[in-house]
């Protein structure tokens, strides 16, 4: 049975240890989005198509390794004073960096073509499927644990947002200046720059993850029944089939990311070949943590007001019409080129800022269904959906390069024709996506403002009647 452990009250130091949560975590996921497959095509020499292959591989290996490391947290025993999910921070902190690490090794480079590309499914499998899954599903499972009141969560959802958007800022920043150096008037990307990067950010990952440890609180915990049955696996995904808000959160978390990271994995593109400006990457980072900054500070209110939904599907609309809107002007200037970015990154912000709130009402909404509440098994199904939208939107983007054209290191740099088709992929992709991710928010997702407030005031309920018992 749930109940509420006698600790502090929530409050700033919650909100804070939350965010560093999420700084550990895109100090390596931010760092793949942006400069793996740039590294492997450029410094490591595979093919684009290769690279895209080998990241959806990944992700449907973590069709089970989510689904088991969720199960596995809802089946852990609270140790007391700490909880449930945070102990597994602490034990994955380590081996997550360290498999980053691994995976930018120019020293390799030299090696077999074969020898490479095995290399890169096996340290990029170890990374993401098994060692990133261990720690980020406990952590995204912390949420419904840290508070069980909504607007505690919303603030959990925005801080964490802001945690990725800082540490997109530190890696966006930071790594084109370190990575890139111009060779002929051409910008370069330097493998043992790359490698050393890759190091710093392992061991600043470890710190975040360990300071959120140390300043979160689980509050709401749910000590695993022995005398209860166990539902299986199987039952758990046949209940999860028939709950149409987390069928549909699902499919619109895919869009999403195939949207958001397509733009990333483009940026190390768009900005090195199309602009021949690497350090623009940099300002545009800055940009877009700008962007996010100001979602995370209109987004509560708006969501408040509106729902949260509600303040999706708008802000989808947004970012879907300036896609479009770059694709037909196509600005000649880089720097018009970000103005115009801008609006994109804030039309995503806004969603960002709530996705994580959104995932704790459909957890909610799964409990009032079925009479258990099995907040890491829902999470990982979640978070299997959004690597399902990162492995599409490296497949996709690794084998649109390879249809245009792309060579890396190419002499005297890429055709016009592989050019525009860089400038068609950073801006389409994203629109096909934004659009759908509207239509799916607006017309299939279930809990809007007046549902998601009934389901609050049914679990209050329930929980003052379980404590009557």
């Amino acid at each position: 049975m749930s109940q509420e452990m006698q600790t502090r009250p929530f409050g700033w130091k919650d909100k804070v240890g939350y965010l560093f949560g999420d700084f550990g975590n895109d100090f390596t996921f931010i760092l793949s989005t942006m400069i793996l497959m740039k590294f492997y095509t450029d410094v490591m020499g595979v093919s684009a198509g290769v690279v895209g292959t080998i990241m959806m591989v990944a992700r449907f290996v973590d069709a089970f390794t989510d689904v088991t490391m969720g199960r596995l947290c809802d089946r852990s025993r609270v140790i007391p004073g700490v909880g449930k999910f945070k102990p597994w921070l602490r034990r994955m902190c380590v081996p997550v960096a360290v498999a980053s690490f691994f995976m930018y090794q120019s020293a390799l480079a030299d090696w077999p073509y074969g020898a490479k590309v095995a290399y890169l499914a096996v340290t990029y499998i170890l990374w993401g499927s098994i060692f990133y899954t261990a720690v980020n599903i406990p952590y995204g499972s912390m949420a419904s644990t840290i508070s069980a009141e909504p607007d505690d969560r919303q603030s959990l959802s925005t801080f964490r947002s802001v945690g990725a958007t800082l540490a997109g800022l530190f890696v966006g920043v930071l790594l084109p200046m370190i990575a890139y150096t111009k060779v002929d008037g051409a910008e370069v990307l330097v493998g043992s720059r790359v490698t050393l990067a890759a190091g710093i950010f392992s061991l600043l990952s470890i710190v975040c993850y360990l300071l959120c440890y140390a300043l979160t609180t689980e509050r709401v915990v749910q000590q695993p029944r022995t005398d209860a049955p166990r539902t299986s696996t199987l039952s758990m995904l046949r209940a999860a089939v028939k709950n149409r808000a987390l069928i549909s959160i699902i499919a619109a978390s895919i869009l999403v990311l195939l949207s958001q990271l397509t733009m990333q994995n483009m940026s190390g593109y768009i900005f090195p070949d199309y602009y021949n400006n690497a350090g623009a990457q940099s300002v545009s980072t800055v940009a877009m943590t700008a962007d996010m900054l100001l979602a995370a500070a209109v987004a509560k209110p708006l969501s408040a007001r509106f729902g949260k939904a509600e303040v999706s599907v708008v802000s989808s609309v947004l970012a879907c019409a300036t896609s479009v809107l770059l694709y037909f002007l196509r600005p000649q200037s880089v720097w018009a080129f970000i103005g115009l970015q801008t609006l994109e990154w804030l039309g995503l912000g806004m969603f960002t800022m709530v996705s994580w709130a959104l995932i704790t009402d459909v957890i909610d909404h799964a409990e009032l269904q079925t009479g258990v509440r099995e907040d890491g098994s829902v999470y990982a199904l979640y978070s299997f959906a959004r690597k399902l939208g990162q492995a599409a939107s490296a497949g996709l983007t690794g084998w649109l390069l390879t249809a245009i054209g792309y060579v890396s290191g190419a002499d005297g740099g890429q055709t016009p024709q592989v050019l525009d088709g860089i400038f068609a992929i950073t801006t389409l992709v994203p629109a096909l996506g934004f659009a759908l991710l509207a239509l799916v928010l607006g017309l299939w997702y279930p809990l809007h403002k007046r549902q998601v407030a009934e389901n609050v005031a049914r679990l209050r309920e329930k929980r003052e009647r379980e404590s009557t018992d």
